[in-house]
């Protein structure tokens, strides 16, 4: 499938979310971070931001939970109208569950492993789920170095998606850029989170071009 771009909102003027969002509107989605202050060591915003966002916003939201008590708090945001809602392997009881919740609510369903986090217990369970996002930072803060350590898992989860042929999405969030999005698109990453990237780049819109040209470009 094309390349996915999903610039993170993480990195917007959060007094002018919704001028922001029209700045993405040639992306795929508009990533949004939702912090607790509990799972991570940050706070952003909740869900009745998400559901005034999702009601402007120019493309769908991809809602990223960092919070604890996912199986709680997560089918709320599929409700709020996010388009796809991933909440943390760490952070659930019952993955299967929640993700067939989230599902039966409308939402595309994804799972997100922090960077020490293997995939391995995932690989079982690809049927159930319509996205495995990898993170190649420590979630909590954007601007961060990407981890070249987390490649290989990339590598394991791409194999065993398409050993599956189940046709689930692999996300990488943390550190994509010009500079790493052709690493990480070889590696078998195929929807893309840019924050700082884009947002900070004079124009968003040649940004989300030119990632997306580079992930498509990979052998």
């Amino acid at each position: 499938m094309p390349a996915l771009i999903n610039p993170s909102i993480l990195s917007a003027d959060f007094a002018n979310l919704e001028r922001d969002l029209a700045k993405i509107a040639s992306a795929d989605f508009a990533h949004v971070d939702i912090m607790d202050n509990h799972f991570v060591p940050n706070l952003t915003i909740g869900l009745p931001v998400v559901e005034r966002l999702a009601q402007v916003s120019p493309v769908p939201l991809d809602v990223h939970l960092m919070i604890d008590d996912a199986d709680r708090w997560a089918p709320a945001y599929a409700e709020a109208g996010a388009a796809s809602v991933t909440f943390h392997a760490e952070a659930t009881q019952a993955p299967v569950r929640l993700a067939r919740e989230l599902r039966a609510r409308g939402a595309r369903a994804g799972v997100a492993l922090r960077p020490a986090s293997p995939v391995e217990p995932l690989l079982d369970l690809l049927d159930e789920l319509d996205m495995v996002l990898v993170m190649t930072v420590e979630p909590g803060f954007g601007g961060q170095s990407f981890i070249d350590g987390t490649l290989p898992k990339i590598r394991r989860a791409r194999a065993a998606i398409d050993a599956a042929g189940t046709g689930t999405w692999l996300q990488v969030d943390g550190g994509v850029s010009r500079d790493t999005i052709r690493l990480i698109a070889d590696a078998g990453a195929n929807v893309f989170v840019a924050g700082s990237a884009v947002y900070g780049a004079p124009d968003v819109a040649a940004e989300i071009a030119a990632l997306r040209g580079l992930a498509d470009a990979t052998d």
